[in-house]
């Protein structure tokens, strides 16, 4: 399973990617998360549905900190990504 989610917000500055990056190695799940240029923090996860999911629903929280105003996701076909990095 893949998604692509995109978070805005206050979620810059608040350990957002770190702790994501944290929640995919421990569910193995790959793919990366960047901060964008607009403020927002996007991700691609691919792995099996369930831990995927687990990683979909924290985008929807964010760390202790963070203030999630608007959560976009979109599904897509898996790239086969074997590991997670921030970028």
């Amino acid at each position: 399973m893949r998604r692509t989610v995109v978070v805005e917000g206050l979620v810059q500055g608040v350990f957002f990617r770190d702790t994501v990056r944290r929640l995919a190695e421990r569910h193995a799940v790959a793919g990366w998360v960047r901060n964008t240029p607009e403020g927002a923090v996007e991700a691609v996860f691919e792995g099996e549905p369930e831990a995927v999911e687990r990683l979909v629903a924290f985008m929807h929280e964010g760390p202790p900190g963070a203030i999630v105003e608007r959560v976009y996701e979109i599904h897509g076909e898996d790239e086969g990504l074997s590991s997670f990095v921030v970028r």
